[in-house]
């Protein structure tokens, strides 16, 4: 389940994420929120007819995450990827206030969303018009991501409901484990159970 809010010349995306640690295999989840750009298309058809819309560029992401192993709501596995190359994040930023107080400082960034923009190496073609949209909309897209927290999720099957589009990238996690024996199985099982035959 994604839930997007489009503007301008950006798109914020929203979802619940479930992780998976190809290093000794602990699980994470929480809800991951996405700054990426759009892409110009050409018009189409009638002045009615519906027009393409396309989100792809990454800029900037919130991977906002608890342990499975820790406290619901601690908010240990909390950081960002303040830039992209390509379509790999860099490494993880742990910052202190992402993990203290995680809404306000999301609010924060997205009242300033030309800012996260131009720190992630984009530079905004009218950097007002989303900067004052997103803004204006930031109390409801911090909403929508406290719906999809970890503490919003209380169960493998609700996860694998929230998460299930993007079943190949667990499953791709899963195949990579450095550490399977460390795996806990039960919590994973939905997925395990539609792991697609080698």
């Amino acid at each position: 389940m994604l839930h997007a809010f489009v503007y301008n010349e950006t798109a914020i995306l929203i979802r619940h994420w479930f992780e998976v640690s190809l290093k000794d295999s602990h699980l994470e989840h929480g809800v991951r929120l996405e700054l990426r750009l759009r892409e110009p298309q050409p018009l189409r058809g009638s002045e009615s007819a519906a027009q393409r819309i396309a989100v792809d560029r990454p800029v900037w992401r919130a991977d906002l995450f608890d342990r499975l192993d820790g406290v619901p709501g601690a908010f240990d596995a909390a950081h960002y990827h303040p830039r992209f190359d390509g379509d790999e994040p860099c490494a993880r930023n742990w910052a202190d206030e992402v993990k203290a107080t995680p809404w306000e400082w999301l609010h924060g960034q997205l009242s300033d969303i030309a800012a996260v923009a131009e720190a992630g190496g984009v530079s905004l073609s009218d950097p007002a018009a989303d900067t004052e949209q997103i803004r204006a909309d930031a109390a409801e897209i911090v909403a929508v991501a406290r719906s999809r927290a970890g503490m919003q999720c209380g169960s493998a099957r609700q996860c694998y409901a929230w998460t299930q589009d993007a079943a190949p990238m667990v499953h791709f996690m899963l195949s990579g484990l450095e550490q399977p024996d460390l795996l806990d199985r039960e919590r994973v099982s939905p997925w395990l159970e539609t792991q697609p035959a080698a």
